[in-house]
């Protein structure tokens, strides 16, 4: 996290030069967070989840779960998620010319990097981000612990509802007919 007395845009991001991908820059509330690359399980366990929710959409054709995709809420808010799912009538509402979403997927993942500041970040401000701007669903994947914890909309509000672990089986009411063990998250 970088502190900074002014806030900071999507106009400011548009003009950081390009560092290969080895810094991930986002926006909340105005504060710019930069965090390095992920980990290489960290980013296994995305790929896991994406594979998982992009299958089961393709057998349903329902929607799309895109890995790392941007979303610009306002131009104080801009953050890149791991993993998220749309339907198909999210997108075709949501997506701006860059290809960024402009409104909320119902469902984002995130899987926690290391570190107090990334956890925190994770677990607290961008849970109250996605909260105010409508996702339905958010998964919070620690592949340190091999938990997954869920959070749904209950009263304009996400709420933790469950911590999945080892053994247990991945299942959603805003996905039909979608499972995943969570012990192959993690394989």
């Amino acid at each position: 996290m970088v502190a900074n007395s002014l806030f900071w845009t999507t106009a400011d991001l548009d003009a950081m030069p390009d560092d290969g991908g080895w810094l991930r820059h986002e926006i909340i509330a105005g504060e710019l967070f930069v965090t390095r690359a992920p980990h290489l399980r960290h980013q296994s366990a995305a790929g896991q989840i994406q594979v998982k929710l992009q299958n089961w959409s393709e057998e349903t054709g329902l929607g799309l779960s895109v890995q790392t995709p941007g979303l610009v809420f306002t131009t104080i808010d801009a953050v890149i998620p791991d993993v998220v799912w749309a339907s198909k009538s999210r997108i075709e509402q949501g997506i701006d010319a860059a290809g960024h979403f402009t409104i909320a997927p119902e469902l984002v993942v995130e899987i926690l990097s290391s570190g107090a500041q990334n956890e925190q970040r994770d677990k607290s401000i961008k849970l109250k981000l996605y909260s105010r701007h409508g996702v339905q669903e958010y998964w919070i994947v620690n592949w340190q612990l091999q938990t997954l914890e869920i959070y749904r909309r209950t009263d304009a509000q996400l709420q933790l509802v469950a911590t999945l672990l080892a053994g247990d089986m991945l299942t959603s009411p805003l996905l039909p007919g979608f499972s995943a063990e969570i012990d192959r998250i993690f394989s």
